[in-house]
């Protein structure tokens, strides 16, 4: 068996832990909307579609 690596004392992991603790976790500041959902980032190139048959 592999032995493990042995961890490293890290103050900022500590801190965050301690944080996470007294207040809970944080919430996502920006809620994520399905791609399908989204705007469109770009107009719709009216070149390229196809003419319509007369």
């Amino acid at each position: 068996m592999a032995k493990r690596k042995k961890q490293i004392f890290s103050a900022e992991k500590e801190v965050r832990a301690i944080a996470r603790e007294r207040v809970g976790t944080v919430k996502p500041g920006i809620v994520i909307v399905p791609k399908s959902d989204r705007k469109p980032k770009y107009k719709e190139d009216l070149l390229k579609s196809d003419p319509s048959p007369e």
